[in-house]
C-alpha cells in the first residue's frame, strides 16, 4: 500500500512539473572566427547576432563571423556589453576604454575627454527610445542623441553612496540601476526623481529580515520587465524580485538556486527569469512564488564540442559547460554568451556564445 502511494505521490509530482526543454548545442570558437572565446555580452538586430568579448566585438550574419578592434575605431578591444537600437539599428558598446556606437558602418566613440561620459570604463549600456544609458565605474550617465545632450549622475544628485555602478535596465517610466555595495536605485522618468533600495541588514552576510527588502548591497545585475513592472535583481548573496510594492527574496537553501553568488539577471518575460551563477550554468525559473521551480541549463561538451567559445544550440540535453547567459529571443531561438574572466572585478568563468532553439 505504501509503494503505490508513493508511486501516486511520484506520478502527481511529474504531472504537475513543468516540462524541461531540450536543447542542442552547435559550438564557435576562435577556430570558426569569433575573436576571442571569453564573450561578455550578445545582442540581437534580425539577422545580426553581436557578440562582446575579451578582444573585440564580432558579428555573426550568414554564417559567418566580422571581427571589430580599435585599429576599426572600436573604443577599447575588451567589450563588456552590446546594446542595439531598434529604431535605429545602431549598435551602443561598453568597453573598458569608453563608449562605441556603430551606426552605418563607422564608429563613434565617447570618452570623458570628448564627451560627457562619466568615466572610461563602462560595465553596461542600454537604450531607451532617445535615450542612452550607461553604467560606469564613476556613477551614470545619460545621452540624448537627438540633442546631444549628456546628464551625470553620481553621489553628489543621486543617492548614490557607491558610484561604481554595474548594470542598467531602463524602461518608459522607470530606469533601474545595480550598484556594487549601494543597492539599487530606482529614477523615476516623469518625476525626475531617484530612490534607493537597499537591504535592512545592511552589509551584514546574514538574512536577518527576509522578504523586507532587496537580500544584499552588492548588486551584480538588475533586470526590469516593463510590462508587468517587475524588477529582478541579481547579488553576491541571492536574488530579489520586486513588483512595487513587495520583495521577494530566494536563496539557495529555499528556492533552488545552487549558490547564491549571481552574476547576471535577465528577466526574459513575467514569470520567467533566467540567472546566471558562475561556474554552473543558467538557472531559468517557470514560476516566481510558491513551490520553487527552477530549471538548470548546463551545456555539456560532445564529441564535436570544443571549451569555451560560442555555442549554437538547436535540441537536446542538458550538458555540463561554463556559465552562459541569455540575452534576448530571436525567430524561436535564444542566443546565450558565456561570460569570460580577467577584464572586470566580478569573476566571470570562461565561455562562449549560444544560439538556442528549444
Amino acid at each position: 500500500m505504501r509503494h503505490a502511494l508513493a508511486l501516486l505521490l511520484v506520478s502527481a509530482l511529474s504531472a504537475a512539473a513543468p516540462p524541461m526543454p531540450r536543447f542542442r548545442w552547435q559550438n564557435f570558437t576562435t577556430a570558426d572566427g569569433l575573436p576571442d572565446n571569453k564573450v561578455f555580452s550578445v545582442a540581437v538586430d534580425g539577422e545580426r547576432v553581436w557578440a562582446g568579448t575579451d578582444n573585440g566585438l564580432a558579428m555573426y550574419q550568414g554564417g559567418k563571423w566580422k571581427v571589430f578592434r580599435p585599429q576599426d575605431g572600436l573604443a577599447h578591444r575588451a567589450v563588456l556589453y552590446v546594446a542595439v537600437d531598434k529604431k535605429t539599428h545602431d549598435v551602443w558598446i561598453a568597453t573598458m576604454g569608453g563608449l562605441s556606437r556603430y551606426s552605418a558602418g563607422r564608429f563613434d566613440t565617447y570618452t570623458q575627454l570628448n564627451s560627457g561620459l562619466s568615466n572610461d570604463v563602462v560595465y553596461g549600456v542600454a537604450v531607451q527610445d532617445d535615450e542612452v544609458w550607461t553604467a560606469t565605474a564613476a556613477g551614470a550617465s545619460r545621452l540624448n542623441t537627438r540633442t546631444g545632450q549628456w546628464t551625470l549622475y553620481n553621489e553628489r544628485n543621486t543617492p548614490m553612496y557607491e558610484i561604481w555602478t554595474y548594470a542598467v535596465s531602463p524602461g518608459k517610466d522607470k530606469v533601474y540601476f545595480a550598484v556594487w555595495g549601494g543597492g539599487v536605485l530606482e529614477y523615476d522618468v516623469k518625476n525626475d526623481r531617484w530612490k534607493d533600495y537597499n537591504d535592512p541588514d545592511g552589509e551584514t552576510e546574514i538574512v536577518l529580515f527576509k522578504d523586507q527588502g532587496l537580500i544584499h548591497e552588492i548588486t551584480t545585475s538588475v533586470s526590469y520587465v516593463e510590462k508587468d513592472k517587475i524588477v529582478w535583481v541579481a547579488t553576491y548573496f541571492g536574488a530579489s524580485r520586486y513588483d512595487g510594492r513587495n520583495w521577494r527574496n530566494f536563496l539557495d537553501q529555499d528556492s533552488g538556486l545552487p549558490s547564491n553568488f549571481l552574476n547576471q539577471v535577465k528577466a526574459v518575460d513575467e514569470p520567467g527569469v533566467v540567472l546566471d551563477r558562475q561556474g554552473s550554468g543558467l538557472l531559468r525559473r517557470q514560476e516566481l512564488v510558491g513551490v520553487p521551480a527552477v530549471a538548470r541549463d548546463r551545456p555539456a561538451r560532445d564529441a564535436d564540442s570544443r571549451p569555451g567559445g560560442a555555442r549554437h544550440a538547436t535540441g537536446c540535453s542538458k550538458r555540463a559547460g561554463p556559465p552562459l547567459r541569455i540575452r534576448r529571443r530571436f525567430s524561436g531561438r535564444r542566443h546565450l554568451g558565456g561570460d569570460g574572466q580577467g577584464v572586470e572585478p566580478r569573476g566571470r568563468g570562461e565561455g562562449g556564445v549560444s544560439d538556442v532553439t528549444t
